[in-house]
């Protein structure tokens, strides 16, 4: 699969919890003191996607298949951590192996619960988790430029255009402005601000449906250059335990909520990470299939085997919707609805595919 979210926040804002539910399990230890995730957990959560239920069922499979995104929890940072405060500098690496952040922020007051800094103050918060992995940046970057300026001195081109680039960035960091904001390509350099965030406002249980002042100064400073998502971490640990779907969807709608803040992340982060799903469907096995967004016929098969990528020759590709309303394959076919499409074709989110290849 390849593809995770790095769960990060101050100490005692409901990182494990969320985690613990995101992944129905015990896996952290979400008890009320700092650094009790001394190290990441990782877990694996299904994406929620009633396409590929409703496609099972019209195909009549055996058996399901859906897609997973990884999800690390990463230890709580603190203030000073890119100086090695806390457990600092191993807790930035354990974000820069991530491909996106979700950082969740206390949006609730809660006498019992202690906070870091004595304080409920959620933009206070972002700030101090932004001000350290752009302080850690500027140190790796630089450490970087140092090795460009020399083969840019010796007339690597490349090098000069890197260092340029470098040193933009580190400028802009400089400035409080995060690798993301800039209008630098700053894939190159693996900073932990080029990573894509989204915020998740952890609320008490009565704002779980609204929020409250604490999402809204959230909302209103990052929700137009970011998601920003409100959940409470202990109701949704209460959700995560709940098995059967209609008493889910009570729970659900007694709360006023029309899906639970755990679809929400996990769907936020599929789609921030730039992803998408195309399905093979049969009696047999109904499969979702994770692809990056532009993502070829030939390279979407290449998910399922490299030899269907080598020898591709096309796919035949059925809207899900089609399928659907016309009760199957067969009747799609018959419907004159099936495309045949080549090599160039981009893939469209849900496409039902068939690949035909050379062994």
């Amino acid at each position: 699969m390849g593809f995770n979210c790095g769960i990060v926040g101050l100490p005692n804002v409901g990182k494990s919890t969320l985690f613990n539910a995101l992944t129905q399990s015990a896996a952290a230890d979400a008890q009320n003191y700092p650094f009790c995730t001394i190290e990441p957990n990782t877990g694996r959560v299904v994406v929620p996607d009633a396409t590929l239920h409703e496609l099972a069922r019209v195909a009549g499979s055996q058996k399901i298949m859906p897609t997973q995104l990884e999800i690390v929890d990463i230890a709580g940072l603190v203030k000073g951590a890119s100086a090695g405060e806390g457990l600092g500098n191993k807790f930035l690496g354990n974000i820069l192996s991530t491909d996106a952040i979700i950082h969740v922020v206390r949006c609730f007051e809660n006498d019992d619960i202690v906070h870091v800094n004595g304080r409920i103050d959620p933009l206070g918060d972002i700030e101090t988790i932004e001000t350290e992995l752009m302080l850690a940046d500027i140190e790796s970057l630089e450490k970087q430029i140092k090795n460009l300026e020399k083969r840019a001195r010796g007339l690597d081109k490349e090098a000069a255009k890197l260092l340029a680039d470098a040193n933009t960035i580190k400028t802009n960091l400089e400035n409080s402005i995060p690798a993301r904001n800039g209008d630098i390509d700053s894939k190159p350099f693996n900073l932990l601000t080029s990573k894509p965030v989204i915020y998740v406002c952890n609320v008490e249980e009565a704002s779980a449906a609204t929020g409250n002042k604490y999402s809204d100064m959230v909302k209103e400073k990052f929700g137009t250059i970011a998601d920003v998502l409100v959940i409470s971490s202990k109701i949704e640990m209460e959700i995560s335990q709940i098995v059967d779907p209609d008493e889910r969807k009570m729970f659900l709608d007694d709360l006023g909520l029309t899906e639970s803040g755990l679809d929400q992340v996990i769907k936020t982060g599929y789609k921030t990470l730039g992803l998408q799903t195309y399905y093979t469907i049969g009696p047999k096995e109904a499969h979702a299939w994770t692809i990056t967004v532009g993502m070829t016929a030939p390279m979407a098969a290449g998910k399922i085997h490299t030899d269907f990528e080598k020898g591709f020759i096309r796919a035949e590709v059925i809207s899900p919707d089609d399928y659907i309303a016309l009760g199957g394959e067969v009747a799609v076919k018959e419907a004159g609805k099936m495309r045949l499409v080549g090599r160039d074709y981009i893939m469209q989110p849900g496409d039902i595919c068939h690949f035909l290849f050379n062994t």
